[in-house]
């Protein structure tokens, strides 16, 4: 499971240096590839087995929904996979880059089977924001148990 929150810098060729917990998780489950792609301003980054399980999953859905075809026109087509380097390294492609306008400095964020890559000023309003909603939430954070 990726959990916590880690503060990292982007190269100028695009690489980025997974934290060594996100590492150590996916060295434990074998994995040496994610699919990364772009949502809600951000990047998110799923082991590959967890997205061919997400693929078949969606494979089932009605194309004749068109909130689903939106929704999954957006999600797949900026589905790119990325191999892990001996250095724990992956590549962001450009198009994913300026998509989240990642430049420097970046933030990763622990989402249980996925993980997200944020630029660090986005990632810092939208915690803002998420902050100020936490309180108006009290009965959806009852129903997680918390």
């Amino acid at each position: 499971m990726f959990r916590g929150r880690f503060e990292h810098t982007i190269d100028n060729k695009g690489r980025i240096s997974l934290p060594a917990k996100f590492r150590d998780v996916l060295g434990g489950t074998g994995e040496h590839r994610l699919v990364i792609t772009n949502f809600e301003g951000c990047l998110v980054a799923y082991p590959f087995s967890e997205w061919q399980q997400l693929e078949k999953k969606w494979s089932s859905f009605s194309l004749l929904k068109k909130e689903i075809n939106t929704f999954l026109r957006f999600f797949i087509s900026g589905a790119t996979e990325c191999g892990i380097d001996k250095l724990g390294r992956i590549n962001i492609p450009p198009i994913l880059r300026d998509y989240a306008s990642l430049e420097k400095d970046i933030v990763f964020a622990g989402m249980l089977q996925r993980f997200e890559v944020w630029q660090k000023e986005k990632w810092e309003e939208v915690m803002k924001k998420t902050v100020d909603e936490l309180g108006k939430n009290s009965e959806i954070l009852s129903e997680l148990g918390l």
